[in-house]
């Protein structure tokens, strides 16, 4: 291996030691192991230091096809030492005001998309919602003047329907009472549905 190539490891394994401080402060960060379980922290640990390995290993792939020296450990030890006595204090403030950008960027997002998309559609539903119901009420209204209209106008049929309902023989009143029944029932049932209805849309 020439000098020029461990010059150029020794230059990239510094790095990778500076890239490697700046890692595990933004894991420990993001982690909060204090919130998770060991379970969780071993399997996390785990993936992130198999993750660096991986990553170091293909930076000195490149750049000495993968050569193993002393020297490279020293490298990166110096790395990782230099960046926690020059860099990590400046580091973090940095990642910290990133994260406060990112969660003001998050919340001004979802406070856009709330009076933009959310509240308009909330309000046009209410107003869809109340236009319909006026509609209901002004259809019950005209039903209920034309059941009484024709209550009043058939009132005085009744002795007439008397007269012709004794007139009909015997054995033809009792299937006739039982269709008249059920289509009481119906119209029951479908009063009480539409009482229901009219209840929810109230609430």
């Amino acid at each position: 291996m020439s000098l020029t190539t461990q010059l150029e490891t020794m230059l990239a394994m510094i790095g990778m030691g500076g890239w490697l401080g700046i890692a595990l402060d933004t894991y420990n960060r993001f982690l909060e192991r204090s919130k998770r379980s060991r379970f969780i922290v071993f399997f996390h640990d785990l993936f992130f230091w198999v993750l660096q390995a991986l990553f170091i290993f293909y930076v000195l792939l490149l750049t000495n096809d993968g050569e193993l020296r002393v020297y490279i450990f020293l490298a990166l030890l110096c790395g990782y030492a230099a960046y926690q006595s020059l860099f990590r204090h400046m580091y973090l403030k940095l990642l910290e005001m990133i994260i406060r950008c990112c969660i003001a960027l998050y919340r001004f997002f979802l406070r856009t998309c709330y009076y933009v998309i959310v509240q308009p559609l909330r309000l046009f539903l209410q107003l869809f919602l109340w236009t319909a119901l006026l509609i209901w009420k002004i259809v019950l209204f005209f039903i209920r003047a034309l059941f009484r209209f024709i209550v009043f106008f058939l009132l005085p049929f009744r002795a007439v329907g008397k007269w012709l309902w004794s007139m009909i023989p015997l054995k033809w009143r009792e299937p006739l009472e039982k269709f008249l029944r059920v289509l009481a029932g119906f119209i029951e049932k479908a009063k009480n549905r539409m009482l229901r209805w009219r209840m929810k849309w109230r609430k």
